[in-house]
């Protein structure tokens, strides 16, 4: 999944957010608010909340002047987003997670969708009418979070993420120059201290798994900072001391203070899951219908496994006669039995960064050769998850922002934590075998979220770019999945693993909606997983804990493809309908949501 552009207005995770702009330039003015380290923008030198006056006569032009100073706001109020956005304006700076800063933002919010909500949707032209819409969802998703889901109260994984995502685009990233960033780093070091205050302040009673995550991330921050950092940098070393100091304070209150009374509710409830989902997916859903439709998806795909099962065979198991599997269950027992061939040829912790580069470029050979869709013309890099960003997923593409002046991608894959034993990585690597790998590989970088997120920040509005829609950028990864396997990438051997990973996605879905809008067990969510999805122990765990640490992104996958696949049901008979000219138009639009892609794409 990408790690970038995210629900950035409530607590980040690996959400994608579901907002966008109609302008087609809307670089923030010239006069940012001063530099504060530690501490979001104050009422005497910030980018102040939209006007309540009534907007302008023409719909258009007050459109365009909220979504800029908008923008122009939220990058202030958000100094981490910017950064990740590319404007680097606020890079030294923290966002404000105080009480009285989180009532700021929401002022802040409420005031731009009161002015959103007078000016007239239907006057606009169809570009802005979709943005128009889009905006005001963000917008109240933005109020949703901060008045019910309140995790900065409620999980302590909304600060050490956002240390992470904080310093990680100042290391690992190369805009600017390397002076320019180290000062920026710098004075987020040093403004590391009141983040963590801040929480120590505002932390109630988070569910165990949440305090627990956060305990072995901040442990990887404490390293970062007395380790890696002054050896990058001697000019860090006092300011990363001082912040590795505050860390371990922080470490010592989670472990000794919080983990004690971390007995919060890992749950939603039926309730909060279906107004969370709702604005993840920008869509009027019946969560029992989406239940229902991954079900059939499931056992839909069970049985295509088993004809692709049937290619396979010979060549992975010639000594062996091959079953006629007439049952569902014997069908799952046969596609087992290949699954697990393929699951003996895998990678290791040294040859998986080394095997993803190669899958990289063999992945962009194909797409130029086969005139799928066009390449972008920036790299791709591929380098190992940093251990601070561990624990939930095992890859994920991470791209520069739309205001960015130098594009950059990397594809981060993470090896198994150091505290595996054999047993538990031998099962980590049968999940991610080769032909794994080479699906994965697709899904994150080509023509996946990498070629997508490329296309994504040439789009004209800067709102719609830096915002993109979680359906439509999980939905594009896992389609663009099966468009190199229809055209033969990898074999059927890839092809099996691909329509693995659409049991994943089903079976994902069934995960967020079975724990958040049910009483799903570990063990019943591990019986999903294993059993109807031929996930590997390892996967089945690792799955489980991403499906208590969140809610409503997981479904996304499931959503975003089965949208893109009746999308693309509906347009290639028309005449003239061409591969090339077809995904360029729908990566044309940026990442709109998927009930706006149909109206643009189907007037």
């Amino acid at each position: 999944m990408p790690r970038s552009p995210l629900h950035r207005l409530a607590a980040r995770f690996a959400v994608i957010s579901i907002l966008s702009s109609a302008i087609a330039s809307c670089s923030p003015p010239a006069g940012a608010p001063p530099v504060q380290q530690g501490t979001g923008p104050k009422s005497d030198g910030a980018a102040q909340a939209p006007s309540a006056a009534p907007p302008p006569e023409a719909p258009d032009r007050a459109f365009a002047d909220l979504s800029a100073r908008f923008l122009e706001g939220y990058l202030a109020r958000e100094p981490v987003a910017a950064t990740e956005a590319g404007e680097h304006r606020h890079d030294a700076r923290w966002p404000d997670r105080t009480a009285e800063g989180e009532a700021e933002a929401r002022r802040f919010y409420a005031q731009t969708l009161a002015e959103l909500e007078r000016i007239p949707q239907s006057a606009l032209d169809p570009q802005a009418r979709v943005d128009h819409a889009m905006l005001g969802s963000q917008l109240r998703y933005s109020l949703f979070a901060i008045d019910e889901l309140r995790d900065a109260q409620t999980t302590p994984l909304y600060y050490t993420r956002l240390v992470g995502d904080g310093i990680d685009p100042l290391v690992n990233r190369n805009f600017g120059t390397r002076e320019e960033r180290m000062k920026s780093l710098r004075g987020r070091l040093e403004g590391i201290p009141a983040v963590l205050a801040a929480a120590k302040k505002r932390l109630g009673r988070p569910p165990r798994l949440h305090t627990e995550t956060a305990i072995a991330q901040n442990r990887g921050l404490v390293n970062l900072c007395r380790g890696d950092l002054p050896k990058r940098d001697p000019s860090l070393a006092s300011a990363a001391g001082r912040a590795a100091a505050a860390l371990e304070d922080f470490q010592a209150f989670l472990e000794r203070d919080l983990l004690p009374r971390s007995d919060g509710e890992l749950r939603l409830g039926r309730e909060r899951f279906t107004k969370k989902l709702g604005f993840y997916l920008d869509d009027d859903i019946d969560p029992e219908a989406v239940a229902r439709g991954a079900r059939e998806l499931l056992v839909r795909t069970q049985a295509e496994m088993a004809d692709t099962a049937r290619e396979i065979w010979p060549k992975v198991l010639p000594e062996k006669k091959m079953p006629k599997a007439t049952t569902p269950e014997e069908k799952k027992v046969f596609v087992r039995q290949v699954l697990d061939a393929l699951a003996s040829d895998h990678p290791t912790n040294e040859t998986i960064v080394a095997e993803a580069k190669d899958l990289v470029a063999r992945a962009t050979v194909f797409v130029r050769e086969h005139d799928l869709v066009r390449v972008p013309e920036e790299p791709c890099g591929v380098i190992e998850m940093p251990e601070y960003r561990r624990g939930v997923a095992v890859a994920y593409c991470d791209t520069s922002g739309p205001l960015e002046q130098k594009p950059e991608a990397f594809y981060a894959i993470s090896p198994t934590p150091a505290d595996w034993d054999e047993k538990r990585k031998l099962s980590f690597y049968r999940e991610y075998n080769r032909s794994m790998l080479a699906d994965l590989t697709v899904h994150e970088a080509m023509p996946g979220h990498f070629l997508q997120l490329m296309h994504n920040n040439r789009f004209p509005s800067k709102l719609r770019a830096v915002f993109s829609s979680g359906p439509f950028v999980e939905g594009w990864a896992v389609y663009s999945e099966w468009l190199l396997a229809k055209y033969g990438f990898g074999g059927p051997k890839v092809r099996l693993q691909r329509q693995k990973m659409v049991l994943r996605l089903a079976v994902n879905a069934l995960l967020d909606h079975g724990v958040h809008a049910g009483t799903m067990t570990e063990a019943e969510g591990h019986a999903l997983m294993m059993n109807e999805a031929f996930q590997e122990e390892g996967e089945a765990v690792g799955k489980w804990r991403r499906a208590l640490l969140t809610s409503a992104q997981l479904t996304t996958y499931y959503y975003g493809f089965t949208e893109m696949m009746k999308l693309r049901a509906a347009n290639e008979g028309k005449p003239g309908f061409s591969e090339r000219a077809y995904h360029d138009k729908i990566l044309g639009f940026g990442s709109p949501s998927m009930r706006h892609l149909r109206a643009l794409v189907n007037p």
